[in-house]
């Protein structure tokens, strides 16, 4: 056997007993005649002991130990006599008899340790020394804890785990996909799934009324912190059920998350807030509840009561107080308009009224309004003495909304107010069952075409398809969408419908969907589903900025895998065998 114990289960009950142990080389010290190694492996870190004056050849092959060398050692546990609080094992250490390399190291690129001197492209290149890592280790094995939970959850409600194709036809209805050529099909392609939307749904109509899965799922779209070209979904579908039965069970699902991963109580019933109501007092449809600074509209206090020709021709201005930051330098103001300036935000520019501390009043466009306005203005905020105020203004209402959530979070951080290690859950509900797209000039299914309107406003549908909004739900947590989900068309006219109003011929639905608007005509039940992220939902409870180290191969910003060197290039003869020619571009 190479090991009779791991690295972390020795304790003092052991002192005495003989132990073989296997695992990687931590650090070596050499103190007078004695050497100290310790060693590593997925459970702990044991420390050893070499002393010269019992065997000098043993010590001299310690001394010759680098960092990561995989070794087997033979010894006896002893009570240490400085011990180390901060280890589990602590108490004890192992005097080696016998120590066999199992396998030598170069010296690695960085130091394998919490406080790495790696940066994120080499640890991404060397991922799997960054696996061995305490720190990245605890988030996969996290990981793998929530699984295990959720699939005990799960099966204990009824639900089967059903695994559903990878390769599957194009729908190219909302993210971009991933395609496949086909070899033995020339000219034409497979996708990877964005989702295994139109076949869980399917599950439904075959009468398994309760399906999951862990589910990988692929979009070819631009990365964020918080999204991979792959990623995997708690993908779930449930048949004879209202909205309240799917959110009712989700909310649990997450309470015993939380409560068994985290030691959190969620409350008894989550709050439920209308997309309408969010963009109104957030500007997010994922709001962050952790801390105030709730937006208020100003256009009655600040358009056409001065001068000032950005406002009177806004058609929204909002304002958030920021308490305590009426000290705030220009400097400081400054940095902020820049921010509220760069590209990603997009706004013109930040007006701010400071509120001091000695009851005086300071704005940035102080010479278009007359005392009496910013006292109109502190009673609409709410402010205090002490208090900052920024606002924004803009001509189209929601994305002046956007830009003000932006800097309502950037104020959020750098006053400390984002605690990650406090948690605020809620379900946004009544979402717009269409959006537009500038891009594409047309209206675009806000979630995915097959979710169901809210039967109160299918009369809209005809003329005015833009106000329908759907039986659609999200499970929102500190900011963060971690999952979300819908009632699903049941009804093969209604889903026609829809994608009508897309855009779609009735000639290309049939083609991309017809297996899917077929089967409604063979006794559909009334279905519902909802998916979390997994990669999402597992950061959030490690604390992480980045979902990237909670997932063992992640790919970077511009989803490369540079361990892998992936994607590359593919030689001619299987080009050939695909029938493709790539033509670059000039």
């Amino acid at each position: 056997m190479y090991r009779t114990k791991t690295n972390g289960e020795l304790r003092l009950a052991d002192a005495g007993s003989k132990v073989t142990l296997a695992g990687w080389v931590q650090r070596t010290r050499k103190m007078g005649g004695m050497t100290f190694v310790d060693l590593r492996d997925r459970y702990g870190l044991t420390q050893l002991v070499f002393d010269e004056s019992d065997d000098a050849q043993l010590t001299a092959q310690a001394n010759r130990l680098g960092r990561e060398w995989c070794v087997q050692v033979i010894g006896t546990v002893r009570e240490r006599e400085s011990k180390n609080a901060k280890l589990p094992t602590g108490d004890i250490e192992v005097v080696v008899s016998q120590l066999n390399v199992l396998s030598p190291s170069d010296v690695p690129p960085f130091t394998i340790e919490d406080q790495t001197d790696g940066g994120d492209d080499l640890r991404m290149k060397y991922r799997y020394l960054d696996l061995r890592r305490t720190c990245v280790r605890k988030n996969l094995e996290l990981r793998h804890r929530m699984t295990i939970i959720i699939r005990n959850f799960l099966d204990s409600h009824q639900f089967i785990e059903v695994e559903t194709p990878i390769l599957i036809g194009s729908t190219p209805e909302g993210a971009r996909d991933f395609v496949v050529p086909s070899r033995m099909n020339p000219g034409q392609f497979y996708a990877l799934p964005q989702s295994p939307q139109t076949l869980k749904q399917l599950l439904m109509v075959s009468g398994f009324d309760r399906y999951f899965q862990i589910a990988k799922c692929f979009r070819d779209e631009d990365l964020r912190a918080d999204r991979q070209p792959e990623f995997t979904q708690i993908d779930c579908e449930m048949s004879f059920v209202e909205q309240d039965d799917v959110i009712d069970l989700f909310e649990e699902m997450a309470r015993v998350l939380f409560r068994e991963v985290r030691g959190v109580e969620l409350p008894a019933k989550l709050q439920q807030m209308t997309w309408d109501e969010a963009m109104r007092r957030f500007g997010s449809d994922k709001p962050d509840l952790r801390f105030g600074m709730e937006f208020v509209e100003l256009m009655d206090v600040l358009k056409g009561t001065g001068t000032f020709p950005v406002f009177n021709e806004a058609e929204y201005i909002g304002g958030i107080c920021v308490p305590g930051c009426a000290d705030y330098t220009r400097k400081q103001l400054d940095q902020l308009t820049d921010f509220v300036k760069r590209p990603q935000v997009g706004a013109k520019g930040l007006v701010y009224v400071k509120f001091n501390a000695d009851g005086t009043v300071k704005s940035s466009v102080d010479k278009f309004y007359d005392p009496a306005v910013w006292q109109q203005l502190k009673q609409k905020m709410q402010a205090n003495d002490g208090d900052l105020v920024l606002i924004l203004s803009g001509d189209r209402v929601n994305k002046t909304r956007t830009q003000l959530c932006t800097l309502r979070l950037e104020m959020g951080d750098r006053l400390g107010l984002r605690d990650k290690n406090r948690f605020e859950c809620l379900w946004i509900v009544d979402f717009p069952l269409f959006e537009w797209s500038d891009e594409e000039q047309r209206l675009m299914a806000t979630h995915h075409p097959f979710t169901m309107p809210n039967p109160d406003d299918i009369p809209l549908l005809e003329e005015h398809p833009e106000r329908v909004r759907a039986k659609a739900y999200d499970f929102v947590c500190n900011g963060i969408e971690v999952g979300g989900g819908s009632l699903r068309i049941h009804d093969s006219t209604l889903q026609e419908r829809m994608f009508q109003i897309l855009g779609f011929t009735p000639e290309r639905a049939m083609a991309q969907f017809g297996f899917l608007i077929n089967a409604f005509k063979y006794g559909a039940p009334p279905h519902a589903g909802l998916a979390f992220g997994l990669d999402r939902f597992v950061s959030i409870m490690a604390g992480l900025d980045s979902i990237r180290d909670c997932i063992a191969f992640p790919k970077n910003n511009s989803g490369r895998d540079v361990m892998l060197d992936a994607p590359g290039c593919l030689e001619q003869k299987q080009l050939d065998e695909l029938q493709l020619q790539v033509v670059e571009k000039a």
